[in-house]
């Protein structure tokens, strides 16, 4: 039970301090972003190598580095999105009174290459964890996909709270294609389906006759379903979701990120007026 104690401890803690991270490097001085982006890369790909490594062995330790290197791909991926590196073909806000068909479609259009990518490592890390015992990396990307893929959809339909501080002033033209609204019909279902979910990942690392290494896995990934369930309430709530992060937000924010310089071609020249919303799930992150 401690060493299950000790995973979720584990996972809240790289949770909390690799969403920070995150945030702190998208704040920092343009140059310094760039060298974050190669170092991220850098990193990504060894993380990478670690699944491949990892992928058939069955340890506690095992299970931890598989987690931790899925979690390095993924924050990859969300540097990669918060810097407007990759993002998608879209870099402008939405027109008011388009029909609803066209503006879910210049939403995805909006953040195409960035789910594209996702899709791409994705589809790596399964490869690499085929048949093999060790699942752990395969399941914590998994889980950080669907979560984020369903954060943003209730962003889309429309939540009560944006989380606008998390976001930075390039790619301000996202919150057209959101709503503001105290909750919408998609996110019971998607909160429902997740808790089930979490309940049978939970009951599974309890037990008995559950492997060590499995069980300390599955706590693993069971605490980043727990903290995406917390994330998705946190969209309903009125309440400051910036508050665990405020060393990383404080910091000095970029003026040259947030000027023309920094912004897409396609975004630059239009006005400030599109106040950003949170690609939520940095939260995962």
């Amino acid at each position: 039970m401690s060493e299950l104690a000790l995973a979720a401890l584990f996972a809240v803690f790289i949770w909390w301090f690799s969403t920070g991270i995150v945030l702190l490097l998208n704040r920092m001085p343009r140059n310094a972003i760039r060298w974050s982006l190669m170092l991220s890369s850098l990193l990504g790909i060894a993380a990478l190598a670690g699944l491949v490594h990892t992928a058939r062995q069955t340890s506690e330790a095992a299970a931890y580095c598989a987690f931790t290197c899925a979690l390095g791909v993924w924050g990859w991926h969300e540097l990669s999105f918060l810097t407007g590196w990759i993002t998608g073909p879209r870099t402008t806000a939405l027109p008011a009174g388009l029909p609803e068909r066209r503006r879910f479609l210049e939403a995805v259009r909006a953040i195409l290459w960035h789910e594209i990518g996702i899709l791409v490592v994705g589809s790596m890390i399964v490869a690499i964890s085929w048949h093999a015992p060790n699942q752990v990396g395969t399941q914590t990307f998994l889980v950080l996909w669907v979560m984020r893929t369903s954060a943003k959809l209730n962003l889309y339909f429309g939540v009560r709270n944006l989380s606008e501080a998390f976001l930075p002033a390039h790619l301000a033209y996202l919150e057209s294609f959101f709503r503001r609204r105290p909750c919408n019909l998609f996110f019971p279902f998607a909160v429902t389906a997740a808790t089930a979910v979490l309940a049978m990942i939970v009951l599974r690392a309890l037990d008995p006759a559950t492997a060590p290494a499995l069980a300390v896995g599955l706590s693993l990934v069971g605490t980043m379903l727990a903290l995406a369930i917390v994330e998705h309430a946190l969209l309903v709530l009125p309440v400051d979701t910036t508050a665990l992060w405020r060393w990383a937000i404080r910091a000095r924010r970029n003026p040259a990120v947030g000027a023309d310089s920094a912004r897409p071609p396609a975004a630059r020249g239009h006005s400030a007026d599109s106040i950003d919303v949170h690609d939520k799930l940095i939260q995962i992150r």
